[in-house]
């Protein structure tokens, strides 16, 4: 497993500066890549092969000011991106995938592009790495290296990649390392079911008889404050106005959005560790971003908000801790009642006659169909997505019992103990299967 941490570089200018002339080389030598790439594929309908464009491009200045292994590692990634699209492409053609792939255009115009190092071009001195420059710039600037400090709690041996990456005027170095994993010895039976919302941003349910509820007011707040800044700015402007002030608000909320996520996953998974729970289920429909229609002031509440990032970062930690991960769709599960054990359908397979035994009597508040008895309407969703996938994996629900239906514990993302918040700071963004760094896809592993 390889874990990946961002250091945001400090506010030094001269290193800012050799920062954004790089990225900015990095930038043109990419989309040199893709116009040959482009006409390549226009004019012949053939694919780059994957060191076609090194050959082709050797020998411009764009190519010489980087370090070598920099500027292959960039073209190599314009020939990937090619390769996937053929791929892509074929399937939809197939009808594997619903929507037509575009093909890798250009990036704007005056713009920044990542950069990435091997570890094999790096060198420890000290506390400090050496990032070595192209032998043009040295004979441009008199330049050939510059230093960034090393974070202390990484080993520079375990260290397998480093990136520049530029974004709304700031820059990170990531240190792709490569991480451990913890396996841990934990009940697979006992299982944990979780229902994502807004308000409510993960309401957990598992057949120990433990229930808790991971607070999204705070998340909803942020991206409220948010959106109303933006649209202060931007009052009178052209629709894509962009300036300085857009970019470092935009900044700040990514930040704030990624602390909650890591907040939220930790919470998930202490309560998994403490209560010897094995297995996950998270309740996802596909499309239910781009293609949910709750109205226009719903919609611009929920869709900004990460969910499909959290469920991500939980898989991740599952992988890590060796805690099997199930998705499942979650369609009728707030209308079903647990309790009288509804019939479940899918999307697009309900019943013509079927109809729930309870129903929601207001917001948050669930009444079951016998004893007129009233749950939580998260928990009752929870439960209802552990019914899904309950028979396919042999789970056992009969030790839940009322009480945690109707007295979830409430946990709040910026008022959680001391414990809790410095294992989440610490907490980083693993390297998904999707995206793998680049020394990965060059060896082909």
């Amino acid at each position: 497993m390889y874990g990946c941490q961002q250091v945001l570089v400090s506010q030094n200018n001269d290193l800012k500066n050799i920062l954004t002339f790089l990225c900015s080389e990095s930038h043109k030598l990419t989309n040199m890549g893709i116009y040959y790439a482009r006409q390549l594929y226009f004019k012949a309908q053939k694919i780059i092969g994957k060191f076609d464009l090194i050959e082709q491009y050797k020998t411009s200045y764009h190519y010489k000011v980087l370090h070598s292994q920099g500027a292959q590692q960039i073209l190599i990634s314009v020939g990937e991106s090619f390769k996937s699209y053929k791929k892509l492409i074929e399937a939809y053609l197939k009808g594997e995938a619903t929507d037509k792939p575009r093909i890798p255009n250009y990036t704007k115009k005056g713009g920044l592009a990542t950069l990435s190092y091997p570890k094999q071009a790096l060198k420890l001195k000290g506390n400090q790495v050496r990032v070595p420059l192209g032998k043009t710039c040295k004979g441009w600037f008199g330049l050939d290296s510059f230093y960034i400090p090393m974070p202390s709690n990484l080993n520079f041996a375990d260290i397998k990649e480093l990136r520049i990456l530029p974004r709304n005027i700031c820059f990170y170095f990531e240190f792709v390392y490569k991480k451990e994993t913890k396996k841990v010895e934990l009940n697979a039976n006992n299982v944990l079911g979780i229902d994502p919302g807004l308000n409510n941003w993960l309401t957990c349910v598992s057949n120990v008889e433990t229930s808790l509820i991971v607070d999204g007011k705070h998340i909803k707040s942020m991206n409220r404050w948010y959106n109303k800044q933006v649209s202060t700015i931007k009052e009178k402007k052209p629709q894509r106005f962009w300036n300085n002030k857009l970019a470092l608000i935009t900044e700040k909320r990514n930040r704030q959005m990624r602390d909650g996520i890591n907040k939220a996953a930790r919470i998930v998974m202490n309560h998994c560790l403490e209560n010897n729970i094995g297995t996950i289920v998270f309740g996802w429909n596909k499309g239910n971003k781009d293609s949910i229609n709750i109205g226009q002031k719903n919609n611009s509440e929920f869709v900004p908000i990460p969910t499909a990032r959290l469920k991500d970062r939980i898989a991740q930690l599952c992988e890590q801790y060796g805690i099997q991960f199930v998705e499942t769709e979650e369609s009728y599960t707030s209308k079903a009642s647990f309790l009288d054990g509804d019939y479940l359908p899918t999307i697009g397979e309900k019943p013509q006659n079927w109809k729930p035994s309870g129903r929601r009597t207001k917001r948050g508040l669930y009444r079951v169909g016998y004893g007129q008895w009233y749950l939580n309407a998260e928990c009752n969703g929870a439960l209802n997505i552990l019914r899904k996938v309950s028979r396919r994996l042999g789970l056992d629900l009969s030790r839940l019992s009322r009480g945690i239906l109707t007295s979830p514990h409430r946990i709040k993302l910026w008022s959680v103990n001391r414990k809790t918040r410095k294992e989440a700071s610490l907490d980083l963004l693993e390297v998904s299967a999707e995206n793998p760094p680049s020394f990965m896809r060059r060896s082909g592993q």
